[in-house]
């Protein structure tokens, strides 16, 4: 399946700043059964946009733009080939934990084992293994898909619950979130069972025939285990569903820190009020994407943030809805 992708991003300022330095993940990855097949990053007012790889291969694109502005836009617009995987087995076998320590201690993976900044043990969470029961279980497929399922039906997808730098104990409070959220719970429950795991920012295909419950018109979030013999596998607690060819990649990482869509910082020389709108639009590449401006939803509204004359870190990242 192929699909056109355009993910338009608007910073406002209510007073005009002196220079904005941003870095953006939005480019799809090439990597496994998913192409990149065509890429753009355009900014208004523009900019040289340039690249680079982090330490997972993610695409970053970077940018600067100086002179006073009162608006920034960010347009990525993709085109993607995401093929089929092949159906998993119900299970992997009685050895399967015995292989997978021995994936899990070899060294290799363990960042995925580890705590992350979004993604640590806390009172809240270990109340959360013992109401779930959690153990290992005789097979380690079978125990994912067993907590991607109890993280479904236990938690509320509420969009605009949490924030985007919210920590993971104010979900598990109010047992209400955002995709962000369910794949931080996720990662926290399944990384102490010795199975690497990590963030995977992107996007959902959704139709009039799926149900899912996440948000139409925004970015989305799940996690992927690695698994022996299948490798990395994805999981998506928020709709409850095995990642297939309607999730299309973006980035990989720890925790949503490691990934957010956009990050940056700007100056400005009094106290600035910022306001984050995002559209994204999701589609057959044979339907090509009306070049109509999505339907744009403001994720944040006028935070306050001073900066007096220096740098100051914002609200610049969109959350992942």
């Amino acid at each position: 399946m192929r699909y056109s992708i355009r993910h338009i991003t608007r910073f406002t300022y209510e007073s005009p700043i002196t220079e904005s330095v941003m870095e953006a993940r939005m480019q799809p990855r090439t990597d496994n059964l998913q192409r990149c097949l065509q890429f753009s990053l355009l900014t208004n007012p523009s900019s040289r946009v340039m690249t680079y790889r982090d330490h997972d291969n993610n695409v970053v694109h970077h940018f600067n733009i100086p002179g006073r502005h009162a608006r920034l836009t960010v347009t990525a617009e993709a085109l993607v080939e995401c093929q089929a995987m092949r159906p998993l087995p119900h299970r992997l076998g009685p050895a399967a934990w015995t292989r997978l320590d021995a994936m899990a201690t070899s060294g290799q993976w363990w960042e995925y084992l580890s705590p992350s900044a979004f993604v640590k043990e806390t009172p809240a969470l270990d109340a959360l293994r013992k109401e779930f029961g959690l153990e290992r279980g005789n097979d380690p497929l079978v125990a994912v898909r067993r907590l991607m399922g109890e993280t479904y039906a236990r938690f509320e997808y509420s969009p605009r619950s949490t924030r985007v730098d919210s920590p993971i104990d104010e979900a598990l409070e109010t047992r209400r979130g955002v995709c962000q959220d369910f794949a931080h719970i996720f990662l926290s429950l399944v990384r102490p069972l010795g199975i690497p795991a990590r963030y995977v920012s992107g996007y959902l295909f959704q139709t009039t025939e799926t149900h899912e419950r996440s948000t139409d018109g925004a970015t989305h979030a799940w996690v992927e285990v690695l698994l022996p013999d299948l490798g990395w596998i994805g999981l998506d607690p928020t709709n409850n569903l095995i990642a297939d060819d309607r999730h299309i990649r973006v980035a990989i990482g720890r925790d949503y820190a490691d990934v957010p869509p956009t990050r940056g910082v700007f100056k400005g020389v009094t106290s600035v009020r910022s306001e984050l709108s995002v559209a994204v639009a999701v589609g057959p590449a044979v339907s090509p994407l009306s070049h109509d401006l999505p339907p744009i939803t403001s994720w944040t509204s006028h935070d306050p943030s001073e900066a007096a004359g220096g740098d100051s870190t914002l609200a610049q990242q969109q959350q992942q809805q």
